[in-house]
């Protein structure tokens, strides 16, 4: 049974339909990816499904107790609210009686009635187990003083609080539009390992690939207009596209010979027709409007001209700097050398975007030099929203830049030809800036930029708001760029693709210098994360020994018990059989769709496995200590 349901909705904008008769549902416990390229009005679908804005027509309709959250791309707050005030805004008995609860705790006035009063109401909605979910999710997304006002932070620590206020409102259905920006790769890690083992029906919009792999069971692609579902993940989303795509054009090519042979008979016939063949010229109409269908043309190639280089590139030396006393930059280093792909990462506020204005002079470092080779052109695109002036025409902003430029190959394209080859087809090209949507201006931003023929591209946060489409052929372009290039991103996926090593912000002003992309990266953390663990286990194991009765002191390392030796060897056994039970039913887990119970089921024996593991491993290793 659907918890919620779409029936016919359709949708204008600017006399435009962005989807029209689109019916669907989505069951207990089913994740939904939502994908489709800029302006194709994923997000208006989103909110429409939320209920903030109306159809023009249809209707949606939510099953009786549900409830539904939706977390927006850049979601609002009160001016002067606190974070505290932030997460607690929701109006449910339970946050009003958390809320109240520790209102009191903290005037140390309250009357004897008023404790009574609220312990009774957080012991009725079981608050007591909620309080300590609160606490343990803010942890998880970083969120540590309550006290703040949410103006005065960064567009990361905005949207990590809009998501646990999200979260944290026990949603049944959570809608999510681009809930990967601005994160942390670490709180992005924990959210999707969250929200793949949870039985709450997720519908979202995201361009994080690793991450719509992780979370989502069904893909539904909004393309033209229309819906078109994929029960299963992103990978065989593609496969199976493909296969419409070739199917499309195939009934394309049928309906345009057909109608090429209809429209010669309409022009052989006399004007005055029976009744048959009125019923063929009326026929004729329906042939005609599938015939004139797009075929499947849209895509983006990127071809232009890159700046030759010369021998000195860019070069840092002992840069250093700090805003009062938080340190961002410490005696930082650097030969940059022509055709490097470097990758940026470490926690919001490190410092990245600093160390990029720093590079561009837009930022003056405190101490050290930088000098910058006399062939070296930048092509800096900024996390900060474009600056185009809203009533200009798309195509007067990339005709500011050139009328006409030249490609790799030395042939020539205007700015038209260019912005259809950059998913603006010429009725768009005309339109104004103010009406394109958020991703399409990011589009717009990002060519003008290309446009410059730079030859170090350095990129802040560029997978935000483009589409998937957009972002496959960006990195095919970065893949062959000849120039350097430095990327900021928190899309993994983007991040593995482009890039060949990486600049690591441990904070305090580090920099380390790794050798591979980010998923080598996160191998080497769980790495040395493993290698701390069983290290911190054989310390303990060693002290448990030590500690033990005597007759067990005295017992050499080489020496075990026959039923010791039993044990161990099972174990080693035991511990494999268990990882693969393990990896099972996580890949079953990933395969539920609408069965909620076994879908609970399902999480509930893999936390107990875990457990099992990690409590027959500490034993494990205590054996081992005596071989």
């Amino acid at each position: 049974m659907n918890v919620l349901s779409a029936e016919f909705i359709s949708k204008a904008f600017s006399e435009k339909w962005l989807f029209q008769n689109i019916s669907f549902g989505v069951s207990q416990g089913e994740k939904v990816g939502l994908v489709g390229i800029n302006g194709a009005g994923k997000s208006t679908f989103l909110k429409i499904l939320a209920g903030l804005i109306q159809p023009d027509t249809g209707s949606v309709s939510v099953r009786k107790g549900t409830k539904v959250v939706y977390l927006d791309q850049q979601p609002d707050f009160e001016h002067q609210e606190t974070v505290w005030d932030s997460i607690f805004k929701d109006p449910s008995p339970l946050m009003t009686t958390i809320k109240r609860y520790q209102a009191l705790s903290e005037q140390g006035n309250a009357s004897q009635h008023e404790l009574q009063e609220v312990l009774e109401a957080m012991e009725k909605h079981q608050a007591w187990n909620y309080e300590s979910q609160i606490k343990e999710t803010l942890s998880k997304l970083g969120i540590h003083d309550l006290t703040l006002r949410t103006h005065t932070l960064s567009g990361g620590q905005r949207k990590r609080i809009a998501l646990a206020r999200a979260l944290l409102a026990q949603p049944d259905v959570l809608i999510l539009d681009e809930p990967t920006n601005h994160l942390d790769l670490d709180v992005i890690e924990w959210l999707e390992d969250f929200l793949s083992t949870s039985t709450l029906t997720v519908i979202l919009i995201t361009h994080d690939r690793y991450f719509l792999d992780k979370v989502t069971n069904q893909i539904m692609e909004l393309d033209e207009g229309k819906i078109f579902r994929y029960n299963g993940k992103y990978d065989y989303f593609l496969e199976q596209k493909v296969s419409r795509r070739i199917q499309q054009e195939v009934e394309l090519e049928k309906a345009q010979n057909l109608m090429r042979k209809e429209l010669d008979w309409i022009r052989r016939q006399p004007q005055a027709r029976g009744t048959k063949a009125k019923y063929r010229v009326e026929a004729f109409e329906g042939i005609k409007e599938k015939a004139s269908q797009k075929g499947n043309t849209q895509s983006i190639q990127i071809n232009l001209q890159t700046s030759r280089q010369g021998k000195k590139i860019l070069e840092l030396a002992n840069i250093t700097k700090s805003f009062e006393q938080k340190k961002i930059l410490h005696h930082f280093t650097y030969i940059f050398r022509r055709g490097e792909r470097i990758g940026i990462v470490g926690r919001n506020g490190v410092g990245k975007t600093t160390l990029l204005k720093i590079l561009t002079g837009q930022t003056r470092p405190d101490s050290g030099s930088i000098e910058k080779g006399e062939n070296t052109v930048f092509g800096y695109y900024t996390q900060e929203h474009d600056t185009f002036e809203g009533a200009k025409k798309v195509i007067d902003v990339v005709k500011d830049v050139a009328e006409v430029i030249k490609t790799e190959s030395g042939s020539i394209i205007t700015a038209s030809q260019l912005l259809t080859l950059f998913l603006f087809p010429p009725n768009k090209q005309y339109d104004e800036v103010q009406k394109l949507s958020g991703g399409e201006r990011r589009r717009l931003q990002l060519l003008k930029i290309l446009m410059l023929n730079p030859n170090f591209l350095i990129l802040d946060e560029p997978t935000n708001d483009l589409d998937i489409v957009t972002l496959n052929v960006l990195e095919e372009y970065l893949m062959s760029f000849g120039g350097c290039l430095l990327v900021v991103s928190h899309d993994r996926y983007f991040m593995d693709k482009v890039t060949d090593h990486l600049f690591v912000f441990d904070g305090d002003g580090v920099v380390k210098d790794f050798p591979g992309n980010y998923s080598d990266y996160k191998d080497y953390l769980l790495e040395k994360k493993q290698a701390a663990a069983q290290e911190a286990a054989a310390v303990k194991a060693a002290a448990a020994l030590a500690n033990s009765e005597k007759p067990q002191k005295e017992r050499t390392k080489a020496k075990l018990s026959f039923k010791e030796q039993k044990e161990y060897e099972t174990l080693d056994k035991q511990l494999p059989e268990l990882e693969k039970n393990k990896a099972d039913l996580e890949l079953l887990l990933t395969q539920q769709t609408d069965d909620y119970q076994k879908i609970k089921d399902i999480s509930d024996k893999i936390k107990q496995i875990s457990e099992e593991i990690d409590e027959k491993s500490m034993r494990w290793l205590e054996l081992s200590e005596y071989l």
